[in-house]
C-alpha cells in the first residue's frame, strides 16, 4: 500500500527555508496521525512529495480497511493539495511500463473510453508523449475498451515517472489545501457551536493555525456539552496532530448583570465587549496573540462596522474574523462540507441578551457610560471560575449521563415558572386557568430556585422552549429533581 502526497502549491513557492520547515512539519504531523492508525506505517519525505507506505502483509479485508482510514486522514490534514494511491515499480522500458499499466487498469477499461496522461521528472531517453502513445495504443488494442478519447474520456489512466521509479496511479484524491498545522502561531477561537464559529475555527485550522477553543456558557450543561462535542469533532478530524485546550467561562452572572444595569439598546455590544475582555485574559494566560470570532458584516445588529470598532476597542489583542465578508449561505455550505452542519442546526440558540431596539451605531461615550454601572467583580469572578481542559479530555464529559428533561404539554398540579425576560413577559403574559404561574427571569433562576418549596414540582416556560429546556437541564445537573419543562401544544388551525 503506497500513497504519494503532494504539497499545497503555496508551500512549494515559498523560499527554501520556509518550504523545508513547512514540508517537515507536514511530515511530522502525518507521522503522529499514522501512528494512531498503525505504528508500522512509514512516512518518508523528499523535496517534491511525501510517501506513505505500509507493507501489505495482513489479510485483504484488513488492508482495505486500513487503506480507507489512511485516505480519511490524508483528506482532512491541512497542507495537502492532493494524494494518490499508487503501485510503484522500478522503471523499465516502454513495453514494461505498458504491461505494468495493463495489469492494473486493463479490466477497468471494458466498455469505457480512456486516455493516458503521464507526468515525468528526471532524465530519460523518451518523452512523456512517447509513453502516452505507446501505453495508450497497447491498452486500446489489447483490452475491451470503447476506444481512446483525448477530451472528456470516461477514464483517465495516470502515470508518474520519477527518475528511476514508475507510479501507476490507482486513485487520485483532492486534499484539504492550506498550511500544515503548527506552522503558524496559535489562536483562541470563540465558539458557540453554531454555523459561524465552527466554520471560522475550521478556516484557521486549515491555514495551519493551532486553534484553541473558548466557550462562554450562558445556557447550562446541555449547551456546553453540545459545543464540546462539535469542538472535539473539528479537532479530531482536522487538527488531531496537535493538542489544544477547551476553556469554559461561566457567563450567566455576567448576562444577568448586563440585563439589570445596561440600557436595552447597548446590551449586545456590551456583552461582546465583556467577552473580548475575558478572551484577552485567557489568551494572555495561553500566550496566544490573537482571538478568532465568527462575525460577518451586518449579519446581526452588533456586527456593523461601527459596532465592531467599538467592541474591538476594549482590547489590544488582535481580533481575527475569517468570515467577515461571507454570506450566510456560503457559511452553511462550508459547514455542510466539513461535517458540522448537523451539529449547528441542532445546537440550541441561547439568546440571553436580546435588545428590543439594538443600536447599530454604538457611541464610545455611551458604551462607557453604560459600563460604568456594571459591577466588574462579576466579570473577574467569571474569568476566575474558568475551566480549562485538553480537548481530548472533553470526551469524558460527553460520555457522562445527563438527566433527561421532562417535557409536558399539560401542567397538572405543577407550578409554572415563566423564565422569559421581563420585557417579553410584559408584552405577552402567560395566563392559564387554574394553574399557578410565577415569573422568575432566567438570569435569576439559579439563585431563586434554591429558595422555592422543595416539595413542589415546577415546570419552566419560555416562548420557544429552548431556554427553558437548557435551564431545566442545568437545575437537574445541580441535583434538583422537581423541575421539568412546560411546552403547550400549538393550537390547530
Amino acid at each position: 500500500m503506497h500513497f504519494v502526497v503532494k504539497f499545497f502549491p503555496e508551500i512549494t513557492i515559498k523560499s527554501n527555508p520556509v518550504r523545508k520547515r513547512m514540508s517537515r512539519q507536514l511530515a511530522d504531523n502525518l507521522r503522529k496521525l499514522m501512528r494512531q492508525l498503525d505504528d508500522r506505517i512509514q512516512v518518508r519525505k523528499d523535496w517534491e512529495k511525501i510517501d506513505v507506505v505500509f507493507d501489505e502483509t495482513q489479510a485483504p479485508d484488513a488492508v482495505s480497511h486500513l487503506s480507507e482510514r489512511i485516505e480519511e486522514v490524508l483528506a482532512h490534514t491541512p497542507g495537502i493539495a492532493n494524494f494518490a494511491r499508487v503501485q510503484q515499480f522500478p522503471l523499465g522500458d516502454l513495453d514494461d511500463i505498458y504491461h505494468k499499466t495493463l495489469a492494473i487498469w486493463g479490466p477497468q477499461l471494458t466498455g469505457k473510453t480512456f486516455c493516458v496522461r503521464v507526468k515525468r521528472t528526471g532524465k530519460h531517453d523518451f518523452q512523456s508523449l512517447d509513453v502516452e502513445q505507446y501505453v495508450g495504443g497497447g491498452l486500446n488494442q489489447n483490452t475491451e475498451a470503447a476506444g481512446v478519447k483525448l477530451k472528456n474520456p470516461d477514464i483517465t489512466v495516470k502515470l508518474e515517472i520519477r527518475h528511476d521509479k514508475l507510479n501507476v496511479i490507482e486513485e487520485l484524491h483532492q486534499g484539504l489545501g492550506g498550511f500544515p498545522l503548527g506552522t503558524q502561531d496559535p489562536v483562541l477561537s470563540l465558539v458557540s457551536g453554531g454555523f459561524d464559529s465552527t466554520v471560522a475555527s475550521y478556516l484557521t485550522m486549515k491555514r495551519g493555525i493551532r486553534t484553541h477553543f473558548l466557550f462562554f456558557n450562558l445556557g447550562g450543561r446541555q449547551h456546553e456539552l453540545g459545543v464540546k462535542e462539535v469542538a472535539f469533532y473539528l479537532w479530531n478530524k482536522y487538527g488531531a496532530s496537535h493538542r489544544v485546550r477547551f476553556i469554559t467561562v461561566p457567563f450567566d452572572e455576567v448576562v444577568a448583570e448586563i440585563l439589570e444595569r445596561v440600557d436595552d439598546s447597548y446590551m449586545g455590544v456590551t456583552l461582546k465587549r465583556m467577552m473580548l475582555r475575558a478572551a484577552s485574559a485567557v489568551a494572555k494566560e495561553l500566550e496566544v496573540d490573537a482571538v478568532v470570532t465568527g462575525e460577518a458584516i451586518a449579519q446581526v445588529s452588533s456586527q456593523t462596522l461601527k459596532n465592531l470598532a467599538v467592541i474591538d476597542s476594549v482590547t489590544d489583542t488582535l481580533v481575527l474574523r475569517p468570515l467577515i465578508t461571507s454570506d450566510k449561505t456560503d457559511i452553511i455550505r462550508t459547514a455542510r462540507a466539513i461535517g458540522t452542519e448537523e451539529f449547528a442546526a441542532n445546537m440550541p440558540e441561547y439568546c440571553g441578551v436580546i435588545s428590543v431596539k439594538p443600536t447599530t451605531r454604538a457611541k464610545m461615550e455611551k458604551v462607557e457610560h453604560e459600563e460604568a454601572r456594571f459591577d466588574f467583580t462579576v466579570l473577574d469572578r467569571a474569568i476566575g471560575n474558568r475551566v480549562m481542559q485538553n480537548i481530548d479530555e472533553v470526551m469524558a464529559d460527553l460520555n457522562e449521563d445527563v438527566p433527561p428533561v421532562e417535557i409536558v404539554s399539560e401542567p397538572g398540579s405543577a407550578t409554572i415558572i415563566d423564565i422569559r425576560h421581563p420585557t417579553e413577559e410584559e408584552v405577552d403574559p402567560l395566563e392559564l386557568d387554574n394553574v399557578e404561574v410565577e415569573t422568575i427571569p432566567f438570569f435569576r433562576l439559579s439563585t431563586a430556585f434554591q429558595t422555592l418549596d422543595k416539595d413542589k414540582h415546577y415546570l419552566l416556560y419560555c416562548a420557544r422552549g429552548v431556554m427553558s429546556q437548557l435551564h431545566a437541564s442545568h437545575l437537574l445537573d445541580e441535583g434538583y429533581r422537581n423541575v421539568g419543562v412546560f411546552r403547550p401544544q400549538k393550537p390547530k388551525h
